[in-house]
C-alpha cells in the first residue's frame, strides 16, 4: 500500500508542499475512513479532505492495491494480459488502464515491484518498456 501523503493536495492552500515534521503544529488530521477502509485526511488550513491514495495508481479503484501491484508483476515477467485475463477474470481494458496509470507513477512503483515481488530491474525495464510501445489495445486484425 503507498504511503499517505505528508502535506494535502491542494496546491491553492498556502501550506501545500510544507512537511509535517517541518511545522510547528502538524495541519493535516485523521478523518475517519471510507468505506472501502481507506484512510481519509483533513487539512486544516484549506479544509479540503483526501484521502491516502490520492496522487497514487489505487486513486479510485475498485481492485485492491495489492491485486493491482500483482498483475503488473506478472506482467513484468512476460505474462501476456490475455492469460491474466482468462486467469485472473480481469477484463483487458481493466488491465490496459491499469498500465497506463502505472506508466504515470513509474518511480513509486519500481520500488513496490522490486520489494514486494522480488523482479529484478530488467523486467520492470521489460514492463515500461512494454506500456512505451505495445500498450494500446490492437484490433483482431491487427494480428
Amino acid at each position: 500500500m503507498p504511503e499517505p501523503k505528508i502535506f494535502g493536495p491542494n496546491r491553492a492552500c498556502p501550506d501545500y508542499g510544507k512537511l509535517q515534521s517541518d511545522q510547528v503544529q502538524a495541519n493535516i488530521k485523521k478523518l475517519g475512513k471510507t468505506r472501502r477502509g481507506v484512510q481519509r485526511y483533513q487539512c486544516k488550513t484549506c479544509g479540503k479532505t483526501f484521502t491516502e491514495t490520492t496522487g497514487t495508481i489505487f486513486y479510485r479503484k475498485h481492485a485492491q492495491a495489492d491485486e493491482i501491484l500483482e498483475v503488473l508483476a506478472l506482467l513484468a515477467e512476460g505474462n501476456r494480459i490475455s492469460t491474466i485475463t482468462r486467469v485472473k477474470g480481469i477484463k483487458e481494458d481493466t488491465i490496459l488502464r491499469w498500465l497506463r496509470e502505472a506508466a504515470r507513477h513509474a518511480d513509486e512503483l519500481d520500488a513496490a515491484l522490486m520489494k514486494d515481488f522480488r523482479l529484478q530491474r530488467a523486467q520492470i525495464d521489460g514492463l515500461w518498456s512494454f506500456v512505451k510501445n505495445k500498450g494500446e489495445k490492437k484490433s483482431s486484425r491487427d494480428g
